[in-house]
């Protein structure tokens, strides 16, 4: 690490953290998590209803296309975090993603390949076909273990299953630091917010559930909780069921830190409906990742990307996302979700 050019960013660093040192130098990575927006590949798989996405809906160019969306999410995945950490995130949770195919190329595209990303993904039983996934860069992060949690829910009005994306857990070391890291795409609001809210508290519940488990096995775990959630800071899925907290102070000791809720209560959000910003898109940390020992990594702050290029610059839908796909065209955008991150770092010196 070039100390020199990263001097200010240290000092920075020391003044958070209440040292009185002022030469005391960090070590900082991104974790950061983005909605994809339909990143599905061009070929109809005839045991998913993935003819139902936008790209498949277009019937010319599929491929150029394809390729450019690609390259569009290996742009933005190449930046986020960048400004302080001089790197693309160490870590990153994915969502809309179809399969491992598209996870590959995305990987392999030429603006992240020298990265050396691993991924992580299982299908899921989505009708769809859409499904989360992590990637890593190799050098940063070692996977341990990891596994996919089916959520189970049922239609109020037919009582048949409603399949969804699974949660995927992975656990691993991040510069030798055991960390768990919990990738969600939660049932969206269609039906309405009210009539859907029982579907999201339910993915919330298997959540905790997941945290639970790791902090009997060790009541220090550091977890990232992280995903779309499709329920804004404030709702019942996350203040109750996950009992997540904006305040640190009010964290309890195998409690939940949401530091998004500042954001929403601020109105910044990360996607845009009928001119109102909801914050869907969010990472959550338990407690040891916000205690003030740094001697091994902690949180530092969170973020919302939102680059200028990420939004639309004119017309009707100023200042939304900029998103890939609408009215059946290929708009040469991004997604219509903007990407989340926290920095975490560490003493070094």
């Amino acid at each position: 690490m070039n100390t020199k050019k990263f001097g200010f960013l240290f000092l920075l660093l020391s003044l958070y953290v209440n040292t009185n040192a002022q030469d005391k130098i960090f070590k900082i990575h991104t974790i950061a998590f983005y909605n994809l927006e339909n990143l599905f590949d061009t070929e109809n798989d005839p045991d998913k209803f993935d003819e139902y996405s936008p790209i498949m809906e277009i019937k010319t160019d599929r491929m150029p296309i394809y390729k450019k969306k690609v390259r569009n999410m290996a742009r933005v995945i190449s930046e986020i975090g960048k400004e302080e950490s001089n790197n693309s995130p160490a870590i990153i949770g994915v969502s809309e993603v179809e399969n491992k195919k598209v996870i590959e190329d995305l990987v392999n595209d030429s603006l992240l390949v020298n990265k050396n990303y691993g991924m992580v993904h299982f299908d899921s039983p989505d009708a769809r076909g859409i499904d989360v996934a992590l990637l890593y860069q190799k050098k940063i992060f070692t996977p341990i273990s990891s596994s996919k949690h089916e959520l189970k829910i049922y239609d109020d009005a037919s009582s048949k299953r409603v399949y969804t994306r699974d949660q995927l857990l992975v656990s691993g070391l991040l510069d030798g630091e055991l960390i768990h890291v919990i990738v969600n795409h939660w049932p969206s609001r269609r039906g309405g917010e009210e009539r859907s809210r029982p579907k999201r508290v339910a993915a919330a519940k298997l959540s905790k559930r997941l945290i639970d488990s790791l902090q009997i096995a060790d009541p220090y775990a550091k977890v990232f909780l992280m995903g779309d959630l499709n329920d804004n800071p404030t709702n019942a899925s996350i203040k109750k069921a996950l009992n997540a907290k904006k305040d640190k102070s009010k964290v309890a000791a195998q409690g939940i830190y949401n530091p998004m809720e500042n954001f929403y209560k601020n109105g910044i959000g990360t996607n845009a409906y009928r001119d109102n910003w909801n914050l869907f898109d969010q990472i959550m940390v338990t407690k040891p990742l916000i205690n003030k020992d740094y001697s091994s990594y902690r949180f530092y702050k969170a973020a919302i990307f939102n680059k200028n290029y990420l939004l639309h610059q004119e017309g009707k839908y100023k200042g939304y996302p900029f998103r890939s796909f609408s009215n059946g065209n290929f708009t040469n955008g991004f997604s219509d979700h903007l990407p989340v991150y926290v920095y975490v770092i560490k003493e070094v010196l």
